[in-house]
């Protein structure tokens, strides 16, 4: 008998790629990379995707100082911005969220992850003040609440500069801010507190969004067009 051993078949191609880190590292990349392509280019060229809804424009001062601090402290980890097509979340929340309405949101905060309430409407539900305590002592006004306090932004002041420069920035991308919007920030921020900018964002959430009697009505209209 021969001791001779019959050698190994030569690796595959698929072996090949699963045996070497970094270039299936390239090749999920490239498949990742087309996969977004092809869901976010056609999108680029639908005009209820780039339009906004009518009455929705780039935000006023205070709110947008607001959103870069919503953003700064991280309030996206916990709280999406986007009701979903079910039944359930919009008898719950309002109206599903629609593109028009984040036209300009830079980046947009729809998020996944909801461990506190979505707040794509919750502008004009509760009232200013009840802002201020919860997001200073949010266990003052819901009780079994884990989310985690934020006083200082009661103690430190809106920085203009920093709003003007950013309005700036978001013109050079698009946005229909003009020289008297830049101008005026420091006159519309003065003596405001990070808390103030932050409850005028959170306000403004969804104040454009159809509702449901006229999302019902528009329905209706088109069935009568239709017969």
């Amino acid at each position: 008998m021969s001791d001779h051993k019959t050698p190994p078949p030569p690796p595959n191609a698929h072996e090949k790629v699963e045996k070497n880190v970094g270039l299936m590292i390239i090749l999920v990349a490239i498949a990742v990379s087309f996969g977004g392509l092809a869901e976010i280019v056609p999108l680029m060229y639908q005009a209820e995707a780039i339009e906004p809804l009518d009455g929705v424009e780039p935000y006023p001062a205070l709110e947008l100082a607001g959103r870069d601090i919503y953003v700064r402290e991280g309030c996206y980890n916990c709280h999406s911005q986007m009701v979903r097509t079910l039944r359930f979340e919009s008898e719950r929340y309002g109206h599903y969220s629609l593109a028009g309405e984040s036209v300009y949101d830079r980046p947009f905060q729809w998020g996944s992850k909801r461990t506190g309430p979505d707040l794509a409407r919750v502008g004009g539900r509760y009232s200013d003040d009840w802002h201020r305590v919860h997001l200073i002592d949010p266990r003052a006004v819901v009780p079994e609440s884990n989310m985690p306090s934020f006083p200082w932004l009661a103690e430190t002041e809106v920085d203009a500069s920093k709003v003007a420069r950013n309005m700036g920035n978001l013109r050079r991308l698009g946005d229909p801010y003009t020289d008297e919007d830049i101008a005026g920030v420091a006159d519309a921020v003065a003596g405001r507190t990070e808390l103030d900018a932050v409850v005028a964002y959170l306000q403004g959430l969804g104040r454009h969004a159809p509702t449901a009697a006229a999302a019902a009505a528009s329905a209706t209209g088109g069935q009568e067009a239709a017969q």
